[in-house]
């Protein structure tokens, strides 16, 4: 049984839990991180050195880093389901994975903190806003991508959707003022139907 250490409504978190889902594993996950606390102490530490979430144990192995871990579940449970077998395949997955990494979470954190976690009155609306515009480029960019395949990394699910569907859920949240993204709709209401998805996800109030 896989072990998970972090609150579900961490982004982070729901890439994990999304993916244990999707391939029916058997798991347990402990609530640590945010209000909860715990991530601090160093029982915990001595597992994730970083003191963030989430962390989970598979065996003898101990993991931190939401996209390397779900890279490990996909590449260990869900070889020609959640990673295709093909190189160039799975290099593409790899490929916008760390694109959610380095592009689309830090367009979008500003107006996440700003409008999630930030009383109204207190809020820096020019930060907000200019997070918005930057995570429409980014997701405008996904736009494109949706237009040339039907998924993330090509024409069926794999492991590439699942921190790119995380994103575009907050995405629609966030910043309503967008453009119409007819292919991002369309794989947006696919993701949707998943129940990994709507167990894990969008069940989950965002806070």
């Amino acid at each position: 049984m896989i072990k998970v250490w972090g609150r579900k409504n961490s982004s982070n978190v729901q890439k994990v839990m999304w993916a244990i889902g999707e391939l029916g594993l058997a798991y347990e996950r402990l609530d640590i991180g945010g209000p909860f606390g715990g991530n601090k102490e160093s029982s915990y530490l001595a597992m994730n050195p970083n003191g963030l979430i989430p962390t989970i144990q598979d065996g003898d192995l101990v993991m931190w880093e939401s996209n390397a871990i779900v890279r490990y579940l996909s590449t260990a449970y869900g070889t020609g389901r959640l990673v295709p077998a093909d190189a160039k395949a799975a290099a593409t997955c790899n490929q916008w994975m760390d694109w959610q990494l380095s592009v689309v979470a830090p367009s979008i954190t500003p107006a996440f903190l700003g409008l999630v976690r930030t009383p109204a009155a207190q809020r820096d609306n020019a930060a907000i806003a200019a997070s918005q515009a930057r995570t429409i480029e980014a997701m405008s960019m996904l736009e494109a991508r949706l237009g040339a395949s039907r998924h993330v990394a090509g024409e069926t699910f794999s492991m590439a959707d699942i921190p790119l569907g995380i994103m575009a859920y907050r995405y629609w949240q966030l910043v309503p003022q967008h453009p119409a993204h007819p292919n991002l709709r369309r794989w947006y209401d696919g993701i949707q139907a998943r129940n990994a998805f709507a167990e894990h996800v969008s069940s989950i109030p965002m806070t």
